[in-house]
């Protein structure tokens, strides 16, 4: 058998780890400099480091980085901005790229199989790019092909991590981060197996097979391979065309991307766990909601969505030891009454909009840019009292979507009784019947 080229290669992964290296040693030479000169902006300046340090270098570590600007107390407030502001579309590759890695996958004759291919990307991103082409039977198609080298890149940039999160550990000494960590680089793992992907898409493309409004891509196995993924293209407008539309059209925009987050999650334990706006188009006049980017599905044991059910009602209820029992659940240690106000700090904030029985914004004068800042620095002035506590895993990207969620709705400026339309997925919910369901739904695509 021929040797794979894309294989974790020693050589690869030394090479990144040198270049990524150099941009790590350039921002700690830098904050050494602050520390040692000082002065009030010092926060600001150490953020500045590291976001130009991590921007240099693209790719995979600045995507770990972004998902870490959504975790509660992770990051300081100023290297969260800082880092928010990266953007995360890398250089595409060009058409004599584009045919190597096309013949790598499909072969030589790789042309033959498609209508036509169109050789410049419509997206390209930080571990891939997309291009549009046409089936032989005239289906218009979308084709995702990963960029080479991602198996050493993602590995050395994982191997860095922690050594990143090191740069600002004087600011999130409050929390203990392996377990972050460790979610961080399992899902990121995940994001490079376009086959499992292309199972996560089936998924949701059998969950929502019902509704018209609400639709998945449908996967082309004989034009997928681990590294590329091709699937039927779903035409649609991006969110934000859609931001000084009518209020009734972006409330409508709002519940369907409520429903696509939260129904899936009560009745099959799943969530879509990358909230970017690119992964999101709406078709028509915002008539249906096209889901786009299946890399980072989340699968919940039942037990945790019990959890997240168990502290939905005990806050309404305001029952400490309810609240306490769900946390427990979720894989908190230590739950003494101070860790627990402290941890309802977040939880109130992230379940605010499902607590009042009426009509309102998701976070009444708030900007979406703001959107948890507030809380989260709350929580890290609580919990520097009270030493590093373990985040659980499956907490990551729950609160990560969550709050990405929160911020489309705040852009949106969507107005409506988030209660009534949750209470509305919980109809006939049990763990026991989740479960059943889950394990069904899995075993028909092969998670």
């Amino acid at each position: 058998m021929p040797p794979d080229p894309e294989r974790d290669r020693l050589s690869g992964r030394v090479a990144r780890f040198a270049q990524v290296g150099v941009g790590i040693s350039g921002a700690a030479a830098a904050i050494g400099a602050n520390a040692l000169f000082g002065g009030g902006d010092i926060d600001a300046r150490n953020a500045r480091a590291v976001k130009e340090a991590l921007g240099r270098l693209k790719g995979p570590l600045m995507k770990i980085a972004q998902m870490a600007t959504t975790v509660p107390d992770l990051l300081p407030p100023e290297l969260a901005q800082e880092l928010a502001s990266l953007q995360m579309h890398a250089p595409a590759m060009g058409p004599p790229f584009v045919r190597r890695r096309m013949a790598a996958e499909l072969g030589p004759a790789w042309q033959d199989r498609f209508a036509s291919f169109d050789l410049t990307p419509a997206a390209a991103a930080s571990l891939g790019q997309v291009h549009r082409a046409t089936a032989k039977d005239g289906r218009a198609l979308a084709v995702k092909l990963q960029y080479p080298e991602m198996q050493s890149a993602v590995e050395s940039d994982l191997a860095q991590m922690r050594t990143v999160m090191a740069l600002g550990r004087q600011f999130f000494g409050s929390v203990d981060t392996r377990e972050i960590a460790a979610e961080i680089s399992e899902r990121i793992r995940e994001e490079l197996d376009y086959g499992r992907e292309a199972k996560a898409m089936a998924l949701y493309r059998a969950f929502f097979a019902a509704r018209d409004d609400i639709a998945a891509p449908e996967p082309v196995a004989e034009l997928s391979t681990g590294r590329l993924l091709t699937m039927t293209w779903l035409e649609g407008r991006g969110l934000m065309d859609f931001a000084q539309s009518d209020q009734e059209t972006r409330n409508r925009i709002a519940r369907l991307l409520f429903d696509a987050w939260w129904t899936p999650l009560i009745r099959i334990g799943v969530i879509h766990g990358d909230p970017h706006l690119g992964n999101y188009s709406f078709g028509g006049d915002a008539a249906r909601l096209n889901l786009l980017d299946f890399g980072c599905i989340r699968i919940f044991p039942p037990s945790f969505v019990d959890g997240v059910l168990r502290l939905y009602r005990a806050l309404i209820d305001e029952d400490h030891e309810a609240q306490a029992e769900a946390y427990r659940i979720w894989g908190f240690k230590g739950l003494g009454r101070e860790l627990i106000e402290t941890l309802n700090i977040w939880a109130r904030f992230i379940y605010g909009p499902l607590l009042e029985d009426r009509v309102r914004t998701v976070a009444d004068g708030i900007s979406p840019g703001a959107y948890g800042r507030r809380e989260a620095f709350q929580v890290k002035k609580a919990l520097e009292t009270q030493g590093p506590v373990v985040i659980p895993r499956e907490f990551v990207f729950m609160e990560r979507a969550a709050i990405g969620l929160g911020a489309a709705f705040l852009r949106l400026g969507a107005e409506l009784n988030w209660r009534r339309h949750f209470e509305a997925t919980l109809e006939g919910f049990t763990q026991a019947a989740l479960a059943e369901r889950q394990a069904a739904a899995l075993a028909a695509v092969g998670l």
